[in-house]
């Protein structure tokens, strides 16, 4: 038997499995992932956050002292990027005392992001170039069918704007959407579907690759924001509301940053 510290957070209930890991000496396999993740014989989960130190990552060539988010997917796969999971990452650091100011750099296997403690408790996370691609996707989920915009966020989006007021909440996201060209999306892809409720204002449902419908997904709010930021020509700050919160976006030209909760809600020990 194997014996885990972990803690465990969330930001707007998309929530992750912490586990310390200075030196890099966890090896984190696919099947040890998805058992802490299961909700029923595991600690249950939407991923793993793995804090280590970027030095010890392999292929890792930048700054080797900067901590590392290595996030994992609940069914074992790795992830490049994960926005809601970069702020309870950050929120750890500084409840941990592993950094010593609200701002400072996190390594992801989508570059460095930067980190700021920002208003009301609130995180603010660099998150790269949201690259919104010109061609669209075909989704589709329940017999229906509809154009989706491609988005890259260090990893891949499809979202899908809906016309109906009830569309959004009728959406059986027990179901996974598929997408042509198959080839689009090689490894998969995040998928949102979005009503515009107001200038400025969304609502979205996600589903997530490797995980299913979750309660919110950072990045796919940040690609739903850009998706209708050119849609609509829109300037300003971007609201977006998820099953589990409020997320705000803003960019500078393409560059987003996103602003939202992220919560640590306990600590334990996992026997495996």
């Amino acid at each position: 038997m194997r014996r885990f510290s972990f803690h465990k957070g969330h930001g707007t209930r998309n929530d992750f499995i912490i586990l310390d890991d200075s030196y890099g000496m966890h090896d984190m396999h696919p099947e040890f992932i998805r058992a802490v993740c299961d909700r029923h014989s595991g600690i249950g989960a939407d991923g793993v956050i793995r804090v280590v130190r970027a030095s010890s990552v392999r292929d890792w060539d930048g700054d080797g002292s900067l901590w590392f988010m290595d996030y994992y997917n609940a069914d074992g796969s790795i992830a490049e990027m994960c926005g809601n999971g970069l702020r309870v990452f950050a929120r750890h650091l500084i409840n941990e005392q592993l950094v010593d100011s609200g701002e400072f750099d996190v390594a992801t296997r989508a570059g460095v992001r930067k980190v700021e403690v920002a208003r009301h408790g609130l995180i603010t996370t660099t998150m790269g170039d949201a690259t919104v691609a010109d061609e669209d996707v075909t989704v589709r989920l329940g017999g229906r069918q509809w154009p989706a915009t491609k988005v890259d966020v260090g990893n891949p989006h499809a979202v899908v704007f809906l016309e109906g007021d009830d569309e959004l909440e009728a959406l059986n996201l027990q179901e996974a959407p598929t997408w042509e060209p198959a080839e689009a999306f090689p490894t998969g892809v995040n998928v949102e579907f979005v009503r515009v409720e107001a200038p400025g204002r969304l609502s979205m449902r996600v589903f997530e690759r490797g995980v299913g419908e979750t309660q919110s997904c950072g990045t796919g709010v940040v690609a739903t924001a850009a998706a209708y930021r050119r849609r609509d020509q829109a300037d300003g700050s971007i609201d977006v509301t998820v099953p589990g919160g409020d997320l705000t976006v803003d960019f500078n030209g393409d560059a987003a940053r996103l602003t939202g909760p992220a919560v640590i809600i306990g600590r334990g020990e996992f026997w495996l």
